[in-house]
């Protein structure tokens, strides 16, 4: 399974939302490649993603995906990511 983290222009958000996505995934005995990426990459890393994790004002960016998009409010919140990521992986 592949999970997107979306930031708009560098890495250091996504990598923020990543390494807390990794944790949420952990706890809930999930495992999955988290992937960091802005908005540029985000169709080419993003091609096979399951989940992309992102900020409400990304979404629109995104563009055109098979992924389920999840919206992430507080990207320092690992409780709301492991809710989340388990609605979403079902």
């Amino acid at each position: 399974m592949k999970i997107v983290a979306l930031c708009g222009v560098g890495v250091g958000t996504s990598a923020i939302l990543k390494i807390n996505a990794e944790r949420a995934l952990a706890r809930l005995d999930i495992e999955a490649d988290v992937t960091a990426t802005d908005v540029a990459g985000v169709r080419t890393v993003g091609a096979d993603a399951q989940v992309i994790l992102t900020s409400s004002e990304l979404v629109a960016a995104i563009g055109k995906t098979n992924a389920d998009i999840v919206v992430i409010d507080n990207y320092f919140d690992v409780d709301e990511l492991a809710a989340k990521l388990e609605a979403a992986l079902g």
